[in-house]
């Protein structure tokens, strides 16, 4: 496949994502859209992925490529009818482009936390083999509030109910993150809106102890984030054929 990847900063890339789509030989063109780098032409992709960003969807003022953005997401969704992906700002931008509604948390969710599938999330093929229960990477703080019209939640926690979504048959969007690799923290950490969260979310000390709390956690994140990737082009492809 031909892989189309939005990039909204350097250190938030597919992360390992990129390891099994090497492995399977796909093909992906990243466009950094912070680094003025245009869109291009979407008629020669298969899949879009959107990553994640210290931006907010709505400060279009101060990052305008985010109008194009969610100009190309909507057409890729509604109009081509494609398969997407989008991870944390990703996930809101899908949200945003269709329809629905991102806004401000009370507070942010940082650190690893439980989320709980829904009703549909246990059937939908995107957590095919996952429990009820997930424990998940969180970094975060708008959240999506209302659905697009054709949305339907299939992961949720109390502090932010849409934690997964699924807009028509085949473009997802997942808040929490399961791309990560073992530098991440330490990358992220030193964005100044991260790490302004960061210590917001946990306080100081825990703050400090982050790496190591995703390091022991982190291949239980990666068999997440291959069985999810699996999962999606198993999707795809069923789909596809149907």
């Amino acid at each position: 496949m031909n892989i189309l990847v939005f990039q909204h900063l350097a250190v938030e890339h597919p992360g390992i994502f990129r390891d099994f789509w090497h492995e399977a030989g796909h093909s992906v063109h990243i466009v950094a859209l912070d680094e003025g780098a245009p869109i291009p032409d979407l008629a020669g992709f298969d899949l879009l992925a959107v990553m994640g960003g210290p931006m907010d969807v709505w400060e279009t003022d101060k990052h305008p490529w985010l109008v194009p953005e969610l100009d190309a997401i909507r057409t890729w969704v509604c109009d081509l009818g494609r398969p997407y992906l989008g991870i944390c700002l990703g996930h809101q931008l899908l949200a945003e482009a269709v329809g629905g509604k991102v806004g401000r948390m009370a507070a942010p969710e940082v650190g690893v936390t439980a989320t709980t599938l829904t009703q549909a999330g246990r059937s939908d093929p995107l957590f095919a083999g996952f429990p009820e229960e997930i424990q998940a990477f969180q970094w975060h703080g708008a959240e999506v509030q209302q659905l697009p019209q054709d949305g339907v939640t299939l992961a949720g926690n109390a502090a932010c109910p849409v934690q997964a979504i699924r807009v028509g048959e085949r473009a997802w969007g997942i808040q929490f993150h399961v791309e990560m690799t073992s530098s991440t923290v330490a990358e992220w950490g030193a964005v100044p809106e991260y790490a302004a969260s960061m210590q917001t979310a946990l306080g100081a000390e825990r703050a400090k102890g982050l790496e190591a709390e995703l390091a022991s956690d982190l291949p239980a994140f990666n068999a997440m984030a291959r069985r999810i990737n699996d999962n999606l082009f198993r999707a795809i492809a069923k789909v596809t054929v149907a």
